[in-house]
């Protein structure tokens, strides 16, 4: 079993989230009651609905984690779960995003987002070289 297969397999026992079928259509996923939050789209990759609140408060934190890859205006991110140290971090991420999930109202007022599964990130040049 992969590290995503077990981290996916953790999370689904945590009492805030249910194993669904994913919006998207690719993977497995885990939702609350106020909606999607999690997509398993392959043995290394997660994608959790974070909200833009929160990406915007820990985005330089996010940034610099090497497992993460954020995709401009989405509120989503991609995990990419290689070492056990990027499943602790998916967990603590996933602490956050079902802190933020609880913080909206009822769910029919929670936005609809895309996951980021077939979207396309652009890195600008001066963030490859670091300038």
């Amino acid at each position: 079993m992969t590290l995503a297969a077990r981290a996916f397999a953790q999370l689904a026992t945590w009492p805030d989230l249910t194993e669904a079928e994913p919006s998207c259509g690719t993977g497995r996923g885990l939702v609350t009651v106020h909606g999607e939050i999690a997509h398993l789209h392959s043995d290394w990759e997660l994608d959790l609905h974070l909200t833009a609140r929160v990406i915007r408060r820990f985005e330089e934190h996010l940034r610099a984690a090497t497992a993460v890859r954020l995709v401009p205006g989405s509120h989503w991110v991609t995990l990419h779960l290689d070492v056990v140290a990027d499943v602790d971090l998916l967990m603590t991420l996933m602490s956050l995003a079902l802190q933020a999930h609880q913080a909206w109202p009822a769910p029919e007022q929670w936005p609809a987002t895309r996951c980021n599964e077939h979207r396309v990130a652009v890195v600008s040049r001066e963030s490859l070289s670091g300038s």
